[in-house]
């Protein structure tokens, strides 16, 4: 009769995965909470305002910071890129070659320039360069120098990008056209090519995210006034005003490119898969 009892008793049920779930999420948002309560409550916030947030040494920033420091910013980054994106498109066309000499050059110099931090690299630009080949001018003096600077070191990154967008492309698009009498190079730059750029659009972009935030190394290779991009712009008045509102100002000022880009990154990857379902 006891048996019968036990066996008539209900079983204890556990939580369920959506409870355990929700019971997860909630303790993150406690965790989430009580850190940003002992943040809020533990900072000196004065001090924080008077170190980063003079509004006075702000305003003395502006038009400059914006018509002289980003727009260098920029020209660096775009100049940098375009040259990386070349050079990146035919380093990934080595790297695919049937020839073994130029699958091995493509191979080292990835492997170079994406080991190298990108500070010895314009290291290598501002000081070996000249040492090497004296009286030698790059074209364009600073901007060419940021731009060979910028574009070597994204070429390593576009490079591999560019390969696997290539590969991802369907053999069938190029066996097709073949067929129509394309010869293997016009093939790959009307039909492959082409098709690659469609995929590969969001991990280029973060390319130039990337390439954008390097521009600030572009102090390593000796700035003039005029010459100055966001990063060297905030340290020098920093160090005039003994203040580190420039900074502040010219992180926001990158953020003011970096957050929109991001967003056309998201959005295009969005698409991607909208596209693959």
């Amino acid at each position: 009769m006891a048996d019968t009892d036990v066996r008539l008793q209900p079983k204890k049920k556990g939580l369920t995965r959506r409870q355990k779930r929700r019971l997860s999420r909630g303790a993150q948002y406690v965790v989430f909470v009580a850190a940003v309560i002992v943040f809020a409550t533990t900072a000196d916030w004065g001090r924080l305002k008077n170190q980063f947030a003079q509004w006075d040494i702000a305003r003395q920033m502006f038009p400059d910071v914006l018509t002289l420091a980003l727009k260098n910013t920029v020209l660096y980054t775009v100049s940098g890129f375009v040259l990386g994106l070349l050079l990146g498109l035919v380093i990934a066309l080595m790297r695919l070659s049937s020839v073994g000499p130029y699958r091995w050059v493509a191979g080292v110099y990835i492997e170079i320039f994406r080991g190298l931090p990108a500070l010895l690299i314009f290291v290598f630009i501002g000081v070996a360069v000249p040492l090497a080949f004296p009286g030698t001018e790059i074209v364009g003096g600073t901007y060419g120098k940021a731009a060979l600077g910028l574009g070597l070191i994204g070429a390593a990154y576009m490079a591999e990008t560019f390969r696997a967008g290539i590969q991802a492309v369907p053999k069938g698009q190029l066996e097709a056209a073949r067929s129509l009498g394309f010869s293997p190079a016009r093939a790959m730059v009307s039909v492959i090519i082409p098709q690659a750029f469609r995929i590969i659009l969001p991990p280029l972009t973060n390319e130039l995210i990337m390439l954008f935030k390097d521009s600030s190394l572009v102090l390593l290779l000796g700035v003039t006034l005029e010459e100055r991009e966001l990063s060297k712009y905030g340290r020098d008045l920093a160090s005039t005003t003994a203040n580190s509102t420039p900074i502040l100002v010219a992180g926001l000022c990158y953020l003011l490119v970096t957050i929109p880009l991001g967003f056309v990154v998201r959005r295009m990857e969005a698409k991607a898969q909208e596209a693959v379902k």
